[in-house]
């Protein structure tokens, strides 16, 4: 399962990636793009195969009826025994053509009803091939109209049933959005301080979250990499903790003529990536455990103090960009278990990626002193931050969303519950969400002072 919103610029991408198995599941969705493209196929350089895609021909996303809009009725798709065997088919097809299967990477809607589809898809997958790799990523567009309390209701049903379920069925679930927040409370869109996007366009704000995917999935994306999908989420989802959040740089503000430690060393108090799970921005917190992933950097050669003199920070100290990773994270996140790619190969930003960078930035996506004659439509590529996390911040999040539930009078919506969802498993849900949010306390800091505090 894969939003329409986001799907189109994934695949951009990816082409350059290594092979994989591509499987869309997918009704038609519009693309608000600002120009004469109308969907995301518009875009699409990568030819797929006809068995790849599976249409579902119950719904729509044009007009206000017949929308996939409850997770019950997604669930209900994937109960019907034709659509069951049609997915298996199709899913088979390609699993026999793999010499090495690692695993499935499903990306899903998590507003609506596709939450539902994707948690039966992961469930069936989980069933049906024990003991390989789901990672699956839960994402949302940015929300604009929070008037409207019924959509809200149906948005925050299903988020909390879909984190609950697909978490259960995958080796590793992560929340993706610039979204501000996943609740009710409305929170502002997340900036970026070298992209002027605009947050009504799902045209940018998923070619942000792409590009951040495409780096977050590097360990174990790349034929060069030495571990596995499966390995990257036994990494981070030990004691319970199936939830991830992830975080960017998007682009690197790394400054023509300086070294890497010289751009890290800036941000000793403030950390150089932008939450994309619609967590609280990370100040001081807990990291249990992260992936970082550098790149469009070299990997070597870094060291910007002269020989003989004493090195400016710490981080001078060191060589090779794992390195100077390795001791900035321990510095940040003392304690916590961290692995770290470096790829010297950039994240490419050619058309059709968005102009909306910040003429500041060369060609290559590095920041100038100065705006010179570029523009932002020649930045050809950029290096790029990541960090998924298995962080405390992710029990606010996850027990905000808790607390949100506890104050709405789900009798009201007997609608959403007419789609499939027992309001008895609804109850069941909620308290399995609490539960998966305790396993992210610290019994300091921030996290403890918030459930004792906020009770509104």
């Amino acid at each position: 399962p894969s939003p329409g919103f986001f799907f189109r610029e994934m695949l951009l991408l990816m082409e350059r990636a290594a092979p994989a198995l591509l499987f869309k599941l997918d009704v038609s969705w519009d693309v608000c793009s600002g120009s004469s493209m109308q969907v995301w196929s518009d875009y699409l350089n990568v030819q797929l195969h006809p068995r790849s895609i599976y249409v579902i021909q119950q719904y729509n996303h044009n007009g206000e009826s017949g929308r996939l809009e409850a997770f019950g009725q997604g669930e209900r798709l994937l109960q019907e025994h034709g659509c069951v065997e049609e997915l298996e088919d199709r899913l088979h097809f390609y699993v026999e053509e793999c010499d090495y299967l690692q695993g499935f990477q499903v990306l899903c809607d998590l507003h609506s009803g596709f939450s539902g589809v994707g948690a039966k898809v992961t469930e069936l997958l989980y069933d049906e091939y024990s003991g390989k790799g789901i990672l699956t990523w839960g994402l949302t567009p940015v929300i604009h109209n929070m008037g409207d309390f019924q959509k809200n209701f149906y948005r925050l049903m299903n988020t909390v049933l879909g984190i609950v379920h697909l978490s259960s069925h995958s080796s590793l679930f992560c929340p993706m959005s610039l979204n501000g927040s996943l609740g009710l409370k409305p929170q502002p869109p997340i900036t970026f301080p070298y992209i002027n996007y605009d947050a009504s366009l799902n045209y940018h704000s998923s070619a942000i979250l792409a590009a951040a995917l495409d780096t977050l999935t590097v360990p174990y994306r790349l034929c060069s990499s030495r571990g596995s999908m499966m390995h990257l989420a036994e990494t981070l989802n030990f004691s319970g903790r199936k939830v991830a959040a992830a975080w960017a740089s998007v682009p690197f503000p790394a400054v023509n003529g300086h070294s890497l430690p010289d751009v890290l060393h800036a941000y000793q108090q403030d950390l150089p990536w932008k939450p994309l799970s619609s967590c609280r921005e990370q100040n001081v917190s807990c990291c249990f455990a992260q992936s970082v992933v550098l790149r469009g950097i070299s990997k070597e050669g870094h060291t910007s103090s002269c020989p003989g003199k004493q090195p400016t920070s710490p981080l001078h100290a060191f060589e090779t960009a794992e390195q100077i990773l390795q001791q900035y994270s321990h510095a940040v996140f003392p304690g916590a278990f961290s692995t770290f790619h470096v790829l010297e190969q950039p994240c490419m930003t050619r058309p059709p990626y968005p102009c909306f960078f910040s003429p500041l930035l060369t060609r290559q996506g590095f920041l100038l002193d100065k705006p010179t004659s570029y523009s932002a439509a020649a930045v050809e590529s950029i290096p790029v931050l990541t960090s998924l996390q298995s962080s405390s911040v992710l029990h606010t999040l996850l027990y905000s969303l808790y607390k949100d539930v506890q104050k709405l009078n789900i009798r009201r919506w007997a609608s959403f519950f007419s789609a499939g969802v027992e309001q008895a498993d609804f109850h069941e849900a909620v308290e399995a969400l609490r539960t998966l949010s305790q396993c992210y306390e610290t019994g300091f800091g921030d996290d403890k002072s918030e459930d004792e505090t906020d009770s509104d």
